[in-house]
């Protein structure tokens, strides 16, 4: 976002909605994520009672891998309310200091997760690495019945968010957890299947180290997804070559510079640019262009700043004009 003051300037801000004048921001700009309330709600729910279960028949049974994924489980519960809590807050309207609202709180709850899931990771490997110089006896039978109700509440769960899982990050961090935690409960029943077979022990902590780097796997593209949003890096799969070429062959635009492309949340996008028009533009060139970026590159916000002359005084790196 450029932070130049432009003086003497023709500036119209925009939404990608057909506002009849320039500056309302009253209405129409507010684009909440899809609400997954009773997703959460259902999630959390069925989740916090399988980290009972499997904590419970983990220590009875004797099994770090069944403590190991109530570890993990217990680490998706939090992650599940803190994404919840920022989808709440998306749809708070803006105020204040907060000109944007609380959108931005959907990128901190999906780097949350992430964070969730690699801190967890990391007690489960350790404590898998532990066992492993020691294997201890366990309660196969137990721990395959556990787990097995833990592969259908974590896949039921999993395809709640499996529809919002490509539009939105926070989303994605959910669904990620849910499936990942299916795979990781299928991981253990065979685990112990394998072990009342063969009676090799040592499967049990094995188990646990191949269910961190399952998590680890699921983890990376979350992880490196919700820090580029945090450092306003433009979303991932927008075209900023194709949108440059867009803007210049807009009619009556002679170049373009300060072209910045920000996400506000995990849903939404936001667009700033200056175009230089020797002949100026009007209230229609600009909606028209703003409902463009919308309807092919998916931005929501838009805000262009047109300029009769290409020296106005900006302070311009040397290859930021086109």
């Amino acid at each position: 976002m450029s932070s130049h003051d432009h003086h003497g300037h023709r500036h119209h801000d925009h939404g990608g909605q057909a506002h009849g004048h320039g500056h309302d921001h009253g209405h129409a700009h507010v684009h909440a994520p899809a609400n997954f309330g009773k997703a959460f709600t259902i999630s959390i729910s069925l989740n916090a009672a399988l980290v009972v279960a499997e904590a419970v028949y983990g220590y009875i049974g004797n099994s770090t891998a069944l403590l190991a994924d109530a570890g993990h489980n217990l680490s998706d519960v939090l992650g599940l309310v803190v994404a919840w809590g920022a989808s709440i807050a998306a749809r708070r309207a803006p105020s204040g200091r907060f000109t944007y609202g609380f959108r931005a709180s959907t990128i901190l709850a999906a780097l949350a997760n992430a964070v969730f899931l690699l801190v967890a990771t990391g007690a489960i490997g350790w404590e898998a690495i532990l066992r492993l110089r020691e294997p201890e006896p366990v309660a196969g039978i137990t721990v395959m019945v556990v787990a097995g109700i833990g592969i259908l509440v974590n896949g039921f769960t999993a395809l709640l968010f499996a529809r919002g899982r490509k539009d939105d990050i926070n989303i994605e961090g959910a669904y990620l957890h849910m499936a990942a935690d299916a795979a990781v409960s299928l991981g253990v029943v065979v685990s112990a299947a394998l072990i009342i077979w063969t009676g090799w022990l040592w499967l049990d902590p094995v188990t646990s180290l191949i269910i961190c780097v399952t998590i680890l796997w699921s983890t990376t593209s979350l992880l490196r997804g919700s820090i580029d949003m945090s450092m306003a890096a433009a979303p991932k799969g927008t075209d900023l070559a194709a949108i440059r070429a867009f803007l210049l062959a807009r009619p009556g635009v002679a170049a373009i510079h300060d072209l910045h492309v920000w996400p506000i949340s995990t849903t939404e996008t936001a667009l700033t640019c200056h175009l230089v028009m020797p002949a100026g533009a009007g209230d229609v060139f600009l909606m028209e262009t703003a409902q463009k970026l919308k309807a092919s590159f998916r931005i929501g916000h838009t805000t262009l700043q047109v300029e009769t002359h290409p020296d106005n005084g900006c302070a311009l790196a040397p290859d930021d004009v086109v």
